[in-house]
């Protein structure tokens, strides 16, 4: 019988930086570590992209909603893009600058306020626009300046994974370009596409020279295009000459806004998630035993899947590795196999590195396993606080 499972997506991340001297005993285990400083180192190479560019560029809060860290954003950055109506309500709370929201489909009933909060609201499909027409019209009677944006599928996937591809066959999530017709662009201001993974430069080129042709037509028509997110900008190796040339050129040719919206490129590096090894076997190799839960604190370990990197792991092969899982009762809640930097022994503390994005976000109290305390630390001047502490209320109150 031939081997079907998936194999693991490689860690573009995983920088150490300042946490390479960070004592992982200063915080509670299970917890999330984030640093303010990497936070700001990465908001300002955004910053700078957008002003050599003449663009905006927006956080995208799925990937990181942290309000405690809403200020730093606020000083760099054009604003949030939100995903429905809580992101909208958070970022209209917490957030400075604009709005953006976009989800694959809108209740009636929260569309209005979405509008309210939002300065763009982007459709999945012409069909969907024309449903919300009379909300739309009464958000403007009523003052709203809201802009209506169409995400378009640009029908070609090149991400690594194809779950995690808008742009794979069958895909929901927008509005096929070939299917663009003059009637598609009635009463759009905008089009929004979003295809890209974890990537850097040279997909978003090839994907703005697929849709080129579809959507010429309405160049001077449009008032703006949002190339969504994806874009590792602040990894070290992405071409960012190479992105600003191109974006000034899509500036200078559609007459159009640009907009991008990177969500991991906010938060790379600047996370970690410390636990503690609670006990140890051996079942054919060393297993251990963590406070760490892959499915209710890194879900994306098993849904991409991936292997997240570790804080100091050894590369020796002088001795077998310890598969390393959680305490639920899930048997496929597993992270990985490591060689710990320390002996693998209960009480043993340890950290996975880039953990800020898309694992904050999902967490789950599954099993009524505890969910990580939050911190924030500043790396250039030390100062560590607590941000959030879960208690067993959360759990109870959870589900009423």
């Amino acid at each position: 019988m031939s081997d079907t499972t998936t194999p693991p997506m490689q860690t573009k991340a995983g920088d150490p930086g300042a946490f390479a001297e960070f004592d992982l005993n200063r915080v509670d285990s299970p917890a999330f570590v984030v640093d303010a400083a990497k936070l700001r180192a990465n908001c300002q190479i955004l910053a700078d992209i957008r002003d050599e560019a003449d663009i905006k560029i927006l956080s995208a809060l799925k990937a990181f909603s942290l309000p405690a860290t809403a200020p730093i954003l606020g000083d760099y950055l054009d604003g949030v893009c939100a995903s429905g109506l809580w992101e909208a309500q958070l970022a209209s709370e917490y957030y400075d600058g604009e709005i953006t929201t976009y989800s694959a489909a809108y209740k009636p009933n929260e569309l209005e306020e979405i509008c309210r909060l939002s300065d763009h609201v982007i459709f999945n499909s012409p069909e969907a626009i024309a449903r919300a027409a009379l909300i739309l019209d009464q958000a403007r009677i009523t003052g709203g300046d809201v802009s209506v944006g169409l995400r378009l599928n640009p029908m070609l996937p090149l991400g690594e994974v194809e779950k995690y591809d808008p742009a794979a066959p069958f895909s929901r999530l927008g509005f096929p370009v070939d299917q663009l017709t003059e009637d598609s662009l009635d009463g759009v201001d905008g089009i929004h596409f979003h295809t890209l993974c974890e990537q850097t430069f040279a997909p978003l080129k090839q994907t703005w020279e697929h849709v080129f042709d579809f959507i010429e037509p309405w160049f001077g028509q449009l008032k703006w295009i949002n190339m969504g997110g994806g874009h590792h900008i602040t990894r070290s190796d992405y071409e960012r000459a190479e992105l600003v040339d191109f974006l000034a050129e899509v500036k200078e040719d559609t007459g159009a806004e640009i907009i991008l919206e990177p969500g991991e490129a906010v938060a790379l590096d600047a996370g970690i998630l410390v636990g503690t090894l609670l006990d140890t076997g051996f079942n054919g190799m060393p297993i251990g035993i963590t406070d760490i839960s892959a499915t209710c604190h890194m879900p994306d370990v098993l849904e991409a899947p991936y292997r997240p990197a570790m804080l100091h792991e050894r590369a020796g092969e002088e001795d077998l590795p310890i598969r390393l899982g959680g305490p639920s009762c899930l048997a496929g809640d597993v992270i990985g196999d490591y060689r710990l930097p320390v002996a693998a022994k209960p009480g043993a503390r340890f950290a996975f590195l880039d953990q800020a994005h898309y694992s904050m976000v999902k967490t789950s109290t599954f099993n009524g396993v505890q969910l990580p305390s939050i911190w924030l630390w500043d790396s250039e001047t030390d100062e560590l606080q607590c941000v959030k502490r879960f208690d067993y209320a959360d759990f109870r109150e959870r589900l009423g």
